[in-house]
């Protein structure tokens, strides 16, 4: 398990297109499709990391509310599946239909969208205001495997409720969690 985190990419920034298949329905998504939503939250995750598993089960809770709420919630996996094989689109679905996700959850082959949102670990959090602007990127909460913080989904649901104060917080902390399995050769130069 190593510990990575977000880019931190700048606040304001367009969110970038999409169009992915959901692993769900195996129907297109794309960015257009949320343009009604009072706001969109694009997370990076995948199946087998610790990190995600830790946080799963009060991410589907939070995600449902922030739809009551108006906004667009999408999950996106862009890992290498032929060296991570627990993280095909196959066992996407089965872990979106087993958790009941309440939001479609991408898959990203090319790992293009992932480099487009200079995302660098699961979970990577991105939050966009209705106008497609980026308001918060950063973590769900404190809480980190082993670390006995409770996972309340706080800097996630504060960061939603600013939406409709049209107040954005220049501190944000970065998500931690396990490094984007690129495929070789892929992986993006924002690493350096």
């Amino acid at each position: 398990m190593s510990d990575t985190p977000s880019t931190m990419l700048e606040l304001g920034t367009q969110a970038p297109q999409f169009r992915l298949f959901d692993t769900i329905n195996n129907q297109l998504v794309a960015l257009k499709d949320f343009d009604n939503a009072k706001g969109l939250l694009v997370v990076f995750i995948c199946n087998h990391c610790p990190f995600v598993q830790h946080i799963l089960d009060e991410f589907v809770i939070t995600a449902r509310d922030l739809q009551q709420k108006g906004i667009g919630v999408v999950a996106i996996s862009s890992n290498d599946v032929e060296n991570y094989p627990d993280d095909s689109p196959v066992k996407m679905a089965a872990l979106a239909r087993e958790k009941q996700f309440s939001f479609p959850y991408l898959y990203d082959g090319t790992q293009e969208v992932a480099k487009a949102y200079r995302a660098a670990c699961t979970p990577d959090f991105f939050l966009f205001d209705e106008n497609d602007k980026l308001v918060y990127r950063g973590q769900f909460d404190d809480s980190r495997p082993g670390n006995d913080k409770p996972v309340t989904g706080k800097d996630i649901r504060e960061a939603a409720d600013l939406l409709f104060d049209e107040e954005i917080k220049d501190e944000q902390k970065p998500s931690i969690g396990c490094n984007i399995k690129w495929k070789a050769g892929n992986k993006p130069d924002y690493f350096g």
